[in-house]
Protein backbone atom coordinates (compact mmCIF):
# COMPACT_ATOMS: atom_id res chain seq x y z
CA UNK A 1 0.00 0.00 0.00
CA UNK A 2 0.62 3.60 -0.32
CA UNK A 3 2.61 5.17 2.13
CA UNK A 4 0.68 8.85 2.88
CA UNK A 5 3.60 11.22 3.04
CA UNK A 6 1.30 14.61 3.37
CA UNK A 7 -1.05 15.16 6.18
CA UNK A 8 -4.22 17.39 6.22
CA UNK A 9 -5.65 18.80 9.68
CA UNK A 10 -8.19 21.00 10.14
CA UNK A 11 -8.97 23.35 12.97
CA UNK A 12 -11.19 26.52 13.48
CA UNK A 13 -11.72 27.07 9.52
CA UNK A 14 -8.09 26.62 8.98
CA UNK A 15 -6.61 23.96 6.76
CA UNK A 16 -3.24 22.57 7.62
CA UNK A 17 -1.13 20.77 5.21
CA UNK A 18 2.19 19.57 5.42
CA UNK A 19 4.78 17.24 3.05
CA UNK A 20 6.27 14.67 6.00
CA UNK A 21 9.41 13.22 4.65
CA UNK A 22 12.22 14.38 6.69
CA UNK A 23 14.74 11.99 5.21
CA UNK A 24 14.58 13.55 2.07
CA UNK A 25 14.35 16.75 3.49
CA UNK A 26 10.59 17.06 2.05
CA UNK A 27 11.52 16.45 -1.52
CA UNK A 28 8.58 16.18 -3.81
CA UNK A 29 8.08 12.92 -5.74
CA UNK A 30 5.20 11.94 -8.13
CA UNK A 31 3.43 10.25 -5.14
CA UNK A 32 3.73 13.71 -3.06
CA UNK A 33 2.25 15.56 -5.62
CA UNK A 34 -0.51 13.11 -6.16
CA UNK A 35 -1.51 12.92 -2.33
CA UNK A 36 -1.56 16.77 -2.35
CA UNK A 37 -3.92 16.75 -5.22
CA UNK A 38 -6.22 13.98 -3.58
CA UNK A 39 -6.34 16.30 -0.37
CA UNK A 40 -7.29 18.94 -2.71
CA UNK A 41 -10.09 17.53 -3.76
CA UNK A 42 -10.99 17.80 -0.02
CA UNK A 43 -10.57 21.30 0.46
CA UNK A 44 -12.53 22.28 -2.54
CA UNK A 45 -15.71 20.88 -1.55
CA UNK A 46 -15.16 21.76 2.12
CA UNK A 47 -17.22 25.17 2.71
CA UNK A 48 -15.53 25.15 6.49
CA UNK A 49 -12.66 25.80 5.49
CA UNK A 50 -11.53 28.99 4.96
CA UNK A 51 -8.04 29.36 5.20
CA UNK A 52 -5.32 26.71 3.41
CA UNK A 53 -1.85 26.89 5.02
CA UNK A 54 0.78 24.86 3.85
CA UNK A 55 3.51 24.15 5.99
CA UNK A 56 6.55 21.41 6.75
CA UNK A 57 9.13 21.14 9.25
CA UNK A 58 12.88 21.54 9.24
CA UNK A 59 11.94 22.06 4.82
CA UNK A 60 9.36 23.20 2.98
CA UNK A 61 10.33 21.19 0.48
CA UNK A 62 13.99 20.47 -1.17
CA UNK A 63 12.86 20.18 -4.76
CA UNK A 64 11.59 17.33 -6.98
CA UNK A 65 13.51 14.36 -6.27
CA UNK A 66 16.05 13.69 -8.79
CA UNK A 67 15.86 9.71 -8.52
CA UNK A 68 12.52 9.98 -9.76
CA UNK A 69 13.14 11.77 -12.75
CA UNK A 70 16.89 11.16 -13.54
CA UNK A 71 15.78 8.61 -16.46
CA UNK A 72 13.02 10.12 -17.41
CA UNK A 73 12.31 10.52 -21.69
CA UNK A 74 10.24 13.64 -22.76
CA UNK A 75 7.19 11.53 -22.47
CA UNK A 76 7.69 10.11 -18.97
CA UNK A 77 8.80 14.10 -18.01
CA UNK A 78 5.46 15.48 -19.32
CA UNK A 79 3.79 13.14 -16.91
CA UNK A 80 5.75 13.99 -14.00
CA UNK A 81 4.63 17.84 -14.13
CA UNK A 82 3.36 19.34 -10.79
CA UNK A 83 1.90 22.21 -12.72
CA UNK A 84 -1.75 20.66 -12.96
CA UNK A 85 -1.84 20.39 -8.91
CA UNK A 86 0.00 23.03 -8.27
CA UNK A 87 -2.50 25.13 -10.31
CA UNK A 88 -5.39 23.62 -8.62
CA UNK A 89 -4.11 25.82 -5.13
CA UNK A 90 -3.84 28.94 -7.03
CA UNK A 91 -7.15 28.40 -8.04
CA UNK A 92 -8.71 27.95 -4.53
CA UNK A 93 -11.12 30.81 -3.62
CA UNK A 94 -10.15 30.92 -0.21
CA UNK A 95 -6.63 32.52 0.96
CA UNK A 96 -3.52 30.25 0.77
CA UNK A 97 -0.72 30.79 3.07
CA UNK A 98 3.15 28.89 2.67
CA UNK A 99 5.16 29.16 5.58
CA UNK A 100 8.54 28.08 4.84
CA UNK A 101 11.17 26.89 6.46
CA UNK A 102 14.91 25.56 5.65
CA UNK A 103 14.57 24.95 2.07
CA UNK A 104 12.70 25.90 -0.44
CA UNK A 105 14.05 24.89 -3.55
CA UNK A 106 12.84 24.28 -7.20
CA UNK A 107 9.63 22.62 -6.94
CA UNK A 108 9.09 23.39 -3.73
CA UNK A 109 9.56 27.28 -4.18
CA UNK A 110 7.27 26.72 -6.80
CA UNK A 111 4.54 25.29 -4.59
CA UNK A 112 5.14 28.38 -2.16
CA UNK A 113 5.04 30.47 -5.12
CA UNK A 114 1.27 28.94 -5.91
CA UNK A 115 0.29 30.28 -2.32
CA UNK A 116 -1.46 33.59 -2.18
CA UNK A 117 1.06 35.02 0.71
CA UNK A 118 4.67 33.42 1.88
CA UNK A 119 6.23 33.64 5.06
CA UNK A 120 9.88 32.48 5.82
CA UNK A 121 12.05 31.66 8.68
CA UNK A 122 14.97 33.93 8.77
CA UNK A 123 17.38 30.99 8.20
CA UNK A 124 15.34 30.11 5.05
CA UNK A 125 17.32 28.76 1.71
CA UNK A 126 15.24 29.66 -1.43
CA UNK A 127 16.41 29.22 -5.37
CA UNK A 128 15.76 27.32 -8.35
CA UNK A 129 18.65 24.77 -8.67
CA UNK A 130 17.42 23.25 -12.01
CA UNK A 131 19.86 24.77 -14.37
CA UNK A 132 22.73 22.75 -12.85
CA UNK A 133 20.61 20.08 -13.92
CA UNK A 134 20.31 20.62 -17.57
CA UNK A 135 16.39 21.78 -17.04
CA UNK A 136 14.76 24.48 -16.09
CA UNK A 137 11.60 25.48 -13.53
CA UNK A 138 8.43 23.09 -14.72
CA UNK A 139 6.24 24.32 -12.10
CA UNK A 140 5.11 27.50 -13.02
CA UNK A 141 8.54 28.75 -11.70
CA UNK A 142 9.15 30.88 -14.95
CA UNK A 143 5.84 32.57 -14.50
CA UNK A 144 4.67 32.92 -11.21
CA UNK A 145 8.48 34.57 -10.05
CA UNK A 146 8.49 37.12 -13.00
CA UNK A 147 5.05 38.56 -11.94
CA UNK A 148 6.11 38.51 -8.48
CA UNK A 149 9.72 40.11 -8.46
CA UNK A 150 9.74 41.68 -12.12
CA UNK A 151 11.37 39.63 -15.06
CA UNK A 152 15.25 40.54 -14.59
CA UNK A 153 15.13 39.40 -11.21
CA UNK A 154 13.69 36.28 -12.17
CA UNK A 155 16.09 35.41 -14.82
CA UNK A 156 19.10 35.92 -12.37
CA UNK A 157 17.88 33.30 -10.09
CA UNK A 158 16.93 30.87 -12.78
CA UNK A 159 19.47 31.15 -14.56
CA UNK A 160 22.05 31.55 -11.95
CA UNK A 161 20.87 28.03 -9.72
CA UNK A 162 21.60 30.11 -6.78
CA UNK A 163 20.30 29.82 -3.37
CA UNK A 164 19.48 33.03 -1.77
CA UNK A 165 18.89 34.17 1.84
CA UNK A 166 15.67 34.34 3.24
CA UNK A 167 16.66 38.50 3.98
CA UNK A 168 17.35 38.58 0.27
CA UNK A 169 14.08 36.97 -0.90
CA UNK A 170 12.33 39.44 1.43
CA UNK A 171 13.92 41.90 -0.57
CA UNK A 172 13.32 41.10 -4.03
CA UNK A 173 9.28 40.50 -2.84
CA UNK A 174 9.75 36.64 -3.15
CA UNK A 175 8.10 36.64 0.46
CA UNK A 176 5.80 39.03 2.16
CA UNK A 177 7.18 38.22 5.96
CA UNK A 178 10.25 37.39 7.97
CA UNK A 179 9.56 35.61 11.37
CA UNK A 180 12.53 34.15 13.56
CA UNK A 181 12.55 30.55 12.77
CA UNK A 182 11.31 29.44 16.28
CA UNK A 183 8.17 31.26 15.73
CA UNK A 184 7.61 31.08 11.96
CA UNK A 185 4.43 28.30 12.49
CA UNK A 186 3.22 30.01 15.39
CA UNK A 187 3.06 33.54 13.37
CA UNK A 188 1.54 31.59 10.06
CA UNK A 189 -0.65 30.09 12.10
CA UNK A 190 -2.24 33.08 14.02
CA UNK A 191 -2.05 35.05 10.96
CA UNK A 192 -4.34 32.07 8.65
CA UNK A 193 -6.48 31.93 11.97
CA UNK A 194 -7.43 35.82 11.65
CA UNK A 195 -7.88 35.45 8.56
CA UNK A 196 -10.51 32.30 9.04
CA UNK A 197 -12.63 34.62 11.25
CA UNK A 198 -12.94 37.17 8.14
CA UNK A 199 -16.38 37.17 5.84
CA UNK A 200 -15.27 34.38 3.68
CA UNK A 201 -17.68 35.28 1.13
CA UNK A 202 -15.90 38.86 0.89
CA UNK A 203 -12.40 36.66 1.02
CA UNK A 204 -13.17 34.70 -2.02
CA UNK A 205 -14.71 37.84 -3.43
CA UNK A 206 -11.57 39.70 -3.31
CA UNK A 207 -9.05 37.33 -3.97
CA UNK A 208 -11.22 36.18 -7.65
CA UNK A 209 -11.24 39.98 -8.30
CA UNK A 210 -7.23 40.44 -7.64
CA UNK A 211 -6.73 37.64 -9.82
CA UNK A 212 -9.91 38.66 -12.65
CA UNK A 213 -7.84 42.42 -12.51
CA UNK A 214 -4.80 40.98 -12.89
CA UNK A 215 -5.86 39.04 -15.90
CA UNK A 216 -7.49 41.93 -17.50
CA UNK A 217 -5.44 44.19 -20.40
CA UNK A 218 -7.78 47.26 -19.55
CA UNK A 219 -7.35 49.07 -15.66
CA UNK A 220 -10.38 50.43 -16.65
CA UNK A 221 -12.21 46.90 -17.06
CA UNK A 222 -10.21 45.75 -14.26
CA UNK A 223 -11.62 48.59 -11.97
CA UNK A 224 -15.29 47.97 -14.13
CA UNK A 225 -15.26 44.53 -12.84
CA UNK A 226 -14.25 44.97 -9.46
CA UNK A 227 -17.14 47.57 -8.81
CA UNK A 228 -19.79 44.76 -10.28
CA UNK A 229 -17.97 42.21 -7.59
CA UNK A 230 -18.48 44.73 -4.54
CA UNK A 231 -22.15 45.69 -5.34
CA UNK A 232 -22.86 42.03 -5.33
CA UNK A 233 -21.63 41.89 -1.52
CA UNK A 234 -24.41 43.55 -0.67
CA UNK A 235 -26.79 40.85 -1.51
CA UNK A 236 -25.21 38.49 1.28
CA UNK A 237 -26.24 38.49 4.89
CA UNK A 238 -22.07 38.72 6.20
CA UNK A 239 -22.32 42.53 4.42
CA UNK A 240 -25.14 43.26 6.62
CA UNK A 241 -24.00 41.58 9.66
CA UNK A 242 -19.85 43.30 9.37
CA UNK A 243 -21.93 47.03 9.23
CA UNK A 244 -24.25 46.29 12.15
CA UNK A 245 -21.32 45.13 14.30
CA UNK A 246 -19.25 48.09 13.35
CA UNK A 247 -22.49 50.19 13.77
CA UNK A 248 -23.45 48.51 17.13
CA UNK A 249 -19.75 48.59 18.06
CA UNK A 250 -19.23 44.63 18.74
CA UNK A 251 -17.34 41.80 16.73
CA UNK A 252 -18.89 40.36 13.89
CA UNK A 253 -20.08 36.98 13.43
CA UNK A 254 -20.19 35.71 10.16
CA UNK A 255 -21.98 32.19 8.70
CA UNK A 256 -20.36 32.39 5.07
CA UNK A 257 -24.18 33.33 3.68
Amino acid sequence: MERQEVSLKKEDGVALLRIERPKRLNALSRDIVKQIGELLEEIEVDEETRVLLIHSEKHFAAGADIQDMAECNEQEAAEFVFSPVFDRIEALPIPTVAAIEGYALGGGLELALACDIRFAAETAKMGFPEINLGIMPGAGGTVRAPKLIGASAAMELIFSGGTISAQRAWELGLVNRLEPEASLFEAAWEFAARLSKKAPLALRMAKKTIQEGLAMDSEIAAVHNESKNWASLFRTEDQKEGMRAFLEKRSPVYQGK
